[in-house]
């Protein structure tokens, strides 16, 4: 389906509007979940881990059949839907006052995010270029930062009144996206063919350098999801406010906005996409390992900053690697499948952060998830510029992308 260049426009600023909100409702509540049930009403923090670990291989696990169907049937739909099932379900979240009721809810949005995920990031492909891909990739990222900004501190800010009252306007938050994409989001085909769904899928498969670069992004979404577990609570015991949450969403963020469009776009004059990724994941594990000698919250914020700056390298660019390894005709089965990466990477994150975190202070030795991180961080960032050695070898005429 041959786009006019008004489509792409109105696609492209439609995306941006919506990625605001996105960011925004998830993170509006996702990281208050611990500080609500394991800081507010004393549960495990292991129990948290286990429903934010089922919730986050729910959505990345079934995202490899959204990017399959939107392949088959284009991305709209789905994205629409998915949209409709997070809003219910963050809106649900509302009466979860016990477990199940809890890990219900989060499903529901999780089944969500699976329809809509993969969908939005092979549309994104679509509407861009090879030569404005990356630089729009990192627009994202900034739009999504400031999101990720605004969320937490309404949160945190509402969660003095109610946690109740976070869920539903976090669940408001989807719900305003599904009626801008059912309105203004011009339908568009992911892939550049039509054929079977279980050929897509098995394209990707059969990709042994993007098979490779999926499962070295586990380690990646290993780190990232610790900002939804492990490291509010750490926020909670160094300040014993759920405030300074909100600080470290901010600093978070805010770095992303501010510098993640230009450092990606000057990075990207230098170096190929796959090297600005493992630089960022080297970047990344330090920040977390860093945690292992703070002591207090400016320490820990110092660490958060340097998190935050190998995360935006990676966030962006890490998709801009999947489009250029999928095949034309199967965007959304590469983008699901590479999906796995995070189905993986971010339910032990959240699953085994958890239990870190709890192992950590039965044994007294706080260090020790932040121990963990660090190796595996730098497991990953040796595999991932081995990778990209491989390839430059294998493509020595390729050039860096230009944001």
């Amino acid at each position: 389906m041959e786009l006019t260049p008004s489509e792409r426009k109105r696609g492209l600023i439609i995306t941006l509007i919506t990625t605001f909100f996105m960011w925004g409702g998830f993170f509006m509540v996702i990281p208050l979940i611990s500080v609500h049930y394991v800081n507010g009403l004393g549960w495990a923090a292991s129990a948290i881990g286990i429903v934010l670990a089922v919730r986050q291989f729910t959505q990345q696990g079934l995202a490899v059949f959204g990017g399959m169907l939107s392949d088959r049937i284009g991305p709209k739909s789905l994205i629409c839907n998915g949209l409709f099932l997070r809003a219910i379900g963050f809106t649900a979240m509302a009466w979860a006052d016990n477990f199940w009721l809890l890990m219900g809810s989060c499903v529901l949005a999780a089944l969500g995010g699976a329809l809509f995920e993969a969908p939005r990031s092979a549309a994104i492909a679509a509407f861009t270029t090879t030569e404005n891909r990356a630089s729009f990739y990192s627009l994202v990222g900034v739009v999504g930062g400031l999101g990720m900004t605004v969320g937490p501190l309404v949160g945190t800010a509402l969660l003095k009144t109610d946690f109740s009252f976070v869920c539903l306007c976090a669940g408001g938050c989807f719900f305003i996206n599904y009626f801008l994409m059912v309105t203004m989001l011009p339908k568009v085909a992911a892939a550049s063919s039509d054929g079977s769904m279980v050929a897509g899928i098995n394209l990707a498969f059969h990709n042994r350098h993007f098979i490779i670069f999926t499962i070295l992004l586990i380690g990646f979404w290993f780190l990232w999801a610790q900002i939804n577990i492990t490291l509010p609570l750490v926020a909670t015991d160094l300040t014993g406010t759920s405030d300074s949450v909100g600080w470290m969403y901010a600093l978070n963020s805010g770095l992303i906005v501010v510098l993640q469009y230009p450092l990606v776009r000057i990075l990207g004059r230098w170096f190929q996409p796959l090297t600005i990724l493992w630089i960022g994941m080297g970047v990344m594990s330090a920040g977390l390992a860093f945690i292992m000698f703070a002591t207090n919250i400016w320490f820990f914020l110092t660490c958060i900053a340097i998190y935050s700056i190998g995360g935006m390298l990676i966030s962006p660019t890490q998709q801009t690697v999947t489009a250029e390894m999928a095949s034309p005709s199967a965007v959304g089965a590469y983008f699901g499948v590479n999906m796995l990466s995070l189905a993986v990477g971010g339910s032990l994150g959240n699953g085994l952060g958890s239990w870190m975190y709890d192992i950590a202070h039965s044994i007294q030795w706080l260090q020790f998830p932040w121990l963990i991180c660090g190796v595996l961080g730098l497991v990953s960032t040796v595999g991932l510029a081995m990778l990209d050695n491989i390839r430059r070898r294998t493509k020595p005429n390729q050039v860096a992308v230009k944001a």
